[in-house]
């Protein structure tokens, strides 16, 4: 475990190197928020009104959080490094590392993601409270609930996207699944909560990856309680042991038809 935290705190420390290209990055966000904000607001004739148990500053609220976890992500630069480390063959270097390529991308990426969270999270805050001057009503212990679901919701992201570029194993180019799960998770859990879609989808979308990366922490976000808590972290360490079979599994068969054609 110490050699993948020292990958963590390796890849955190080169990027802080990097911070003021970061925040440069972070203007595609704020306009991102500020479209969304006078959609809802268009949308809500009055900020006291409540759609689908929504009100306004809440949907707003939400969109900033989801946005923030898919934007601190970097998901399409981590798919396009593991396609290129297949087809390359640079992959059959890491084999003979003492480490597991799939905990190496994992925690090299994490550490990546941890500083673009930091930020861009004081950056959301700020547009918040500079648009809705309210903030959500929550205490030390919802604070830290979220934020371990947020937690959560990254680590098993990461290992969708590392099981997502495995693919190339075994076709050409593993980028257009990357891009269909990246617009399913764009539409249906970043911008819409789960409670806007038809009643049939519903069931669907809650057992569905979308429900803990993006959905579950908004919600809690912007409307906590233990119970919604419990819920979501009960799946979301469901989806991590899914995650990390499903990112071993490619892994391990892609190796094995690596080594069979010679490497």
């Amino acid at each position: 475990m110490k050699k993948y935290l020292y990958i963590f705190k390796s890849e955190l420390m080169t990027n802080l190197q990097y911070t003021f290209d970061i925040l440069v990055g972070f203007i595609s966000y704020i306009i991102m928020i500020f479209i969304f904000l006078n959609l809802w607001k268009y949308i809500y004739s009055d900020p006291s009104e409540v759609i689908k148990g929504y009100t306004m500053n809440q949907m707003i609220w939400y969109v900033i959080v989801t946005e923030i976890l898919w934007m601190s992500l970097g998901g399409r630069k981590l798919c396009k490094k593991i396609c290129s480390d297949v087809r390359s063959g640079n992959i059959s270097y890491n084999i003979t590392k003492p480490y597991n390529y799939v905990e190496y991308s994992l925690f090299s990426h994490l550490g990546i993601t941890t500083l673009k969270f930091v930020l861009i999270t004081i950056l959301g805050i700020i547009l918040g409270l500079l648009f809705l001057h309210t903030f959500p009503n929550h205490t030390f212990l919802s604070v830290l609930g979220v934020l371990v679901s947020c937690f959560f919701a990254t680590i098993i992201n990461i290992l969708l996207i590392v099981s997502i570029g495995l693919i190339s194993f075994f076709i050409e180019d593993a980028n257009p699944f990357y891009w269909l799960y990246s617009k399913l998770i764009l539409v249906v859990g970043t911008i819409f909560p789960v409670e806007f879609f038809p009643q049939i989808l519903q069931p669907i979308i809650k057992y569905s990856p979308i429900y803990v990366v993006s959905y579950g922490p908004a919600k809690l976000f912007v409307d906590f309680s233990t119970e919604k808590f419990i819920e979501i972290i009960v799946i979301q360490i469901i989806y991590l042991g899914i995650g990390f079979i499903i990112a071993h599994l490619f892994y391990k068969k892609g190796v094995k038809k690596l080594n069979v054609n010679g490497g």
